[in-house]
């Protein structure tokens, strides 16, 4: 793997930032009725997150100008 893309990928400071707002939503809908409802709120989340990785004009990672593993 190229070294900048090392760099990035060494620290898990992304997924940390999605446990803690995983976390802290959770904690504002208090009590769940049951395990689906909770499901539902974390997979609405993660799609949130997701949306806003995708639409980002921030470059997390870039695989641009690097070449494709041969299979």
């Amino acid at each position: 793997m190229p070294l900048a893309q090392q760099l990035r990928l060494r620290t898990s400071n992304a997924l940390e930032r999605v446990n803690q707002e995983l976390k802290r939503r959770t904690r504002v809908a208090g009590l769940f009725p049951n395990e689906a409802s909770l499901l539902r709120l974390i997979t609405a989340l993660l799609n949130e997150i997701s949306d806003q990785w995708q639409t980002s004009t921030r470059v997390y990672l870039t695989m641009e100008n690097h070449p494709q593993p041969s299979v």
